[in-house]
């Protein structure tokens, strides 16, 4: 495959485990194909939004991997990145509710209220000039209010212990391509341009913020059609 073709194919291979793995006889993830998508599409569209106004500011795309696939300010590989990377977590989400106790953290999790804290280092690094800093902790705010205010409540499963974990993983072997690579390079000006790895420290708070955008949706529709 041509080199500028990588991030396509990138997308293609998250998606290859779980779409393959979803007609398992035990799990059947096929079934929620349907909830998942609906679940995935409007967290995608806020964060395309997201990506489309800060490409060429807070990060850009190497035109090595990615030439000839734009469409608009984006290459096709980042449109996939929204779809893939939410679906591929969905899977492990419900891999994890069908082989692990179901229960709730002891305390039922962390109070809306404390969430406001989230604001504070939000606020400081948008006075400090560090924008995509600023962005990651207030979107993780926002998302959490929203998971235990109006969705799912996945942050009260005892599951979102390992959820994290795997997530953790996951993001160190796929971010970690990606900003290996590199694929996408970042403008060190408008973050802490602390690394683990090549990972910027930001990607993480930026991909728990999509993922448990996606899931709380998504368990909010689990609940509403069971």
């Amino acid at each position: 495959m041509p080199t500028h073709l990588e991030y396509i194919l990138f997308n293609l291979v998250v998606l290859m485990g779980p779409v393959l793995l979803s007609f398992d006889r035990q799990l059947r993830f096929v079934r929620q194909w349907r909830h998942a998508l609906l679940s995935i599409l409007p967290v995608m569209a806020l964060f395309i939004i997201w990506d489309w106004l800060v490409t060429d500011r807070h990060w850009w795309f190497n035109p090595v991997y990615t030439a000839g696939t734009f469409i608009g300010a984006l290459p096709l590989g980042e449109w996939l990145f929204f779809l893939s990377v939410p679906f591929a977590s969905l899977f492990v989400w419900d891999v994890l509710r069908h082989y692990r106790p179901r229960g709730a953290l002891p305390g039922a999790g962390i109070h809306p209220l404390w969430l406001a804290i989230g604001f504070a280092p939000a606020l400081m690094f948008a006075c400090l000039g560090k924008e995509y800093t600023a962005l990651v902790f207030f979107a993780l705010t926002i998302t959490a209010w929203y998971d235990l205010t109006r969705g799912g409540r996945v942050l009260t499963r005892a599951n979102v212990l390992w959820y994290a974990i795997l997530l953790t993983a996951l993001m160190f072997i796929f971010n970690g391509y990606l900003t290996a690579r590199p694929v996408v390079l970042y403008q060190a000006q408008y973050q802490l341009d602390i690394r683990l790895y090549t990972i910027p420290v930001e990607d993480f708070l930026y991909g728990f913020s999509l993922i448990l955008g996606c899931t709380s949706i998504y368990e909010k529709y689990r609940r509403n059609h069971a």
